[in-house]
This record gives structure tokens, sequence and C-alpha cells, in this order.
């Protein structure tokens, strides 16, 4: 009997010229790119707050927390509004992504572990990279992307 493979979505995205991806169950929807409202004094990755159906959702731009340039916005911009886990609540974030490509499906075989840059760099939000189409896609582990201090800090502005 053949060994069952796992397989799971993914949706993929662009940040500059890489390409990304999240586990599709992590995402809630895609919004085109909206007003945003910017808060004082949180970090620069945090873009500021989206009103969702009368609820206030922090934006991050993912390029700024990679250390890339500031996203700008085109016609392709847009806000993949995720659920991340932190400790034993679920906080709703829109990541800022320059487009979004397609949802793929990888199986466990197509995903090699995160690679090992030193011990300096931390790349445990990289949950691996996949292989598709002949292209490295880097799979985001999006739970792990962000500190708990930098999601309290972005989840505490309404109590501020």
């Amino acid at each position: 009997m053949a060994e069952e493979l796992q397989t799971t979505q993914y949706l993929t995205f662009k940040l500059d010229d890489e390409v990304f991806a999240l586990d599709v169950a992590k995402v809630r929807e895609i919004l085109e790119e909206s007003s945003i409202t910017k808060v004082p004094q949180t970090p620069d990755f945090m873009r500021g707050v989206i009103n969702l159906r009368g609820s206030v959702v922090p934006v991050i731009d993912l390029r700024l927390k990679f250390g890339m340039s500031r996203t700008e916005k085109t016609v392709n911009t847009c806000i993949i509004v995720v659920e991340v886990q932190l400790e034993d609540e679920v906080i709703v974030l829109g990541a800022m992504a320059d487009s979004v490509q397609e949802v793929i499906e990888m199986e466990s075989s197509q995903i090699e572990a995160a690679p090992h840059i030193g011990s300096r760099l931390n790349t445990d939000f990289i949950k691996g990279m996949g292989k598709h189409d002949n292209r490295f896609i880097i799979i985001l582990d999006i739970d792990k992307v962000f500190t708990g201090n930098e999601l309290a800090s972005v989840s505490g502005q309404e109590s501020a």
C-alpha cells in the first residue's frame, strides 16, 4: 500500500520579485488595497489599520517586515487578511502584498526544510521552500512571522 502524501493548499503572492506562500487555512479573505489609517508610534512595518465590516484590523507591510523597500500602491496591491495564532488567542491581521498569484497544491515531498543560515538569522517563520514550476516558493509560517511583542504592540492599539 502506497504511503499517503499530505497535500496542502497554499495561496501564493509576490513581494518584490520573490514568490511567497501561506497555508490557505490561515487566509480569511483578500481585499483590494483600501484606505489605511496610520496609527502613530507603531513599528515601521505597521502601515495602519483598516475597517473590515466594523472591526479594526491592523495592516502589516510584509516587504518592510522582511527588510525590503516599502510596498508601493499599484493596481495589483492587495491586503491578505490572515488569522494569526498568538498563544491562546487568534489575531486578525492584514498583510500587504504586491500581488496575489494563485492557489496551488503542494505535497510534503515538494517542500524542503527552511535553509539554516547561521544562528544570527531567524528563519523560524519559514515553514519550508516549496518547488513549483521550477521556482522556489518561500512558504511562511504566518504564526511565527511576528513576535509576541510585535503583535501585542499592533493589536493593543485600540486600548491605548
